[in-house]
């Protein structure tokens, strides 16, 4: 499935034409997801390629994320991936409470960049992810100026909130056959 993220109408991107993901089924529990930004690259705060180990704190700059929440329930998981092979997962019990780390393997991410475009290639794994979840996919980009956007495919209605109920906008994707 391919989806096209919007960013939230008080955060206008300057640097970014557009961005979009691209999410398939990989597994019972597992997605690869591919992001897409097209723009000028060079005007955005890209971190540099680090360790890949879980770090905090990444959405204060460019960063690629993902909230999972089964069907019926108030517990969800965030997924948050940055372009220098960083991410960190979290377990929240009901909106924004209970918040604690996520036991998860760490996922495959990789990034090619030209002038105009870059892909966030992303490959993990978690219960949260089973077919029938209901996720956000959602997206911080800086800019070389300071400024940042957050991109998602649906907004809640007031200041940027991905935790929100209404950001959980699309199903995950069914299993192939033979799985």
């Amino acid at each position: 499935m391919r989806l096209g993220l919007t960013p939230h109408p008080d955060f206008p991107a300057d640097a970014i034409t557009a961005l979009e993901v691209e999410i398939a089924r990989a597994g019972p529990e597992r997605l690869e997801l591919v992001y897409r930004v097209r723009g000028d690259i060079a005007g955005l705060l890209v971190p540099a390629t680090a360790d890949a180990e879980r770090t905090d704190g990444l959405w204060a700059s460019t960063c690629f994320e993902l909230f999972a929440k089964p069907a019926g329930g108030e517990a969800y998981c965030e997924f948050n991936f940055a372009p220098s092979s960083q991410w960190a997962a979290y377990a929240f019990d009901e909106y924004r409470a209970g918040m604690r780390e996520l036991a998860l393997e760490t996922p495959a991410i990789d990034m090619l960049a030209t002038d105009d475009a870059f892909e966030l290639r992303v490959a993990v794994e978690a219960s949260a992810l089973r077919a029938g979840a209901h996720m956000a996919v959602t997206a911080v980009v800086e800019e070389a100026s300071g400024a940042r956007s957050y991109w998602s495919v649906r907004h809640a209605p007031g200041k940027p909130d991905f935790h929100h109920a209404e950001s959980f906008a699309i199903e995950a994707p069914a299993n192939e056959v033979g799985e």
